[in-house]
């Protein structure tokens, strides 16, 4: 399992790039990986290029991003002049049968 936090400059992208070679069997990666994208965030129009790099490293693993049975953001700004976004991510393996089945629960 692979818990990841990916800051604003992406280092834990570089570090997983660099050294997929050296992890295996990996069964879940999950985190918060900083990356708004319109694949996973219906409310942000935008492609990341972040996103590509993130699929590759997902697709070295074997594994596919989970989306879940009901979109809701999963980080809610504490700011009402901002958005609240979908960043946090769950990557499983392709057989799982909780692959597209899971559920986000709102803290509020």
């Amino acid at each position: 399992m692979i818990n990841v936090y990916f800051d604003n400059h992406q280092l834990a992208l570089k570090y997983l790039k660099d050294t997929e070679a050296n992890i295996h069997n990996v069964l879940v990666m999950t985190g918060n990986f900083n990356i708004r994208d319109s694949i996973w965030d219906p409310s942000y129009p935008f492609h990341s290029v972040h996103n590509d790099d993130l699929f590759d490293i997902a697709d070295l693993f074997d594994l596919k991003l989970s989306c879940p049975i009901q979109q809701i953001p999963t980080h809610y700004s504490n700011n009402a002049n901002n958005s609240n976004l979908v960043i946090d991510l769950i990557f499983l393996c392709p057989t799982s049968i909780e692959m597209d089945n899971h559920n986000i629960t709102s803290k509020f």
